[in-house]
């Protein structure tokens, strides 16, 4: 019988930690690899292992969304002891792409934004995340600081919603549409909402948003369901 690798273990108790929703564990177990100096590009790779299964077992309806909640409070609790290892190792975090997100003006929900940009990290991309009521100029802004591959906006109410399309006009005003993707959501957008304000994509739940992200990275333009 073979010992399991001091190592691996370490890596499996924070991945563990994100499958139990224990943000305590998540925490220790991040900094358990830092001491133990174990490259946290390692780790962020358990986690976001663990953020997908999360994420197929919420698609699946295996569990519910205080769970998908209590995944991510797990990892966000892990991340920033990451990073600032990251940082004092002096190398960049090889991602998939950039993404700017918020809610838009008018708007303040929050969590269903929230959710999808830890799903985002989790799946291997920088998010840049902007908050709740956020103006069309700070979406610009943001979009080119960061040269962003993606902008991913939110509207949870009807009268909000308009104002994604008024973000999109002002990225083809600003000249700048053609070199980013646009994807919307939130319970008053639909694909046919989507479709007719001009964004690259639409998707109805958080888990569905990180596979749309991935195919606006690498596909033509197209909206999803």
């Amino acid at each position: 019988m073979h010992e399991t690798d001091p190592l691996i273990e370490v890596l499996n108790r924070l991945r563990s930690a994100i499958l139990e929703y224990d943000d305590k564990a998540a925490a220790e177990s991040a900094k358990e690899t830092v001491n133990r100096d174990i490259d946290p590009m390692l780790s962020f790779n358990a986690m976001a292992d663990a953020m997908t299964e999360v994420g197929a077992r919420y698609e699946a309806s295996e569990i519910w969304l205080p769970e998908l909640v209590s995944a991510a409070a797990a990892m966000q609790a892990a991340t920033p002891i990451l990073e600032d290892e990251i940082k004092k190792r002096g190398v960049a975090r090889v991602t998939l792409g950039t993404v700017v997100a918020g809610t838009v003006a008018g708007d303040i929900h929050s969590i269903g934004v929230e959710m999808v940009c830890t799903l985002l990290i989790g799946a291997g991309f920088q998010v840049h995340y902007l908050g709740i009521d956020v103006p069309r100029e700070a979406f610009i802004k943001a979009v080119r600081e960061t040269n962003a591959d993606i902008l991913a906006m939110t509207a949870l109410l009807s009268v909000t919603a308009v104002e994604q399309k008024n973000v999109i006009d002002a990225l083809v005003a600003e000249g700048i549409r053609d070199s980013i993707k646009v994807m919307v959501g939130g319970a008053a957008v639909t694909a046919d909402f989507a479709a007719e304000i001009g964004a690259d994509g639409y998707d109805y739940s958080a888990a569905g948003a990180v596979s749309l992200a991935k195919r606006l990275i690498g596909t033509e333009r197209e909206v999803a369901r």
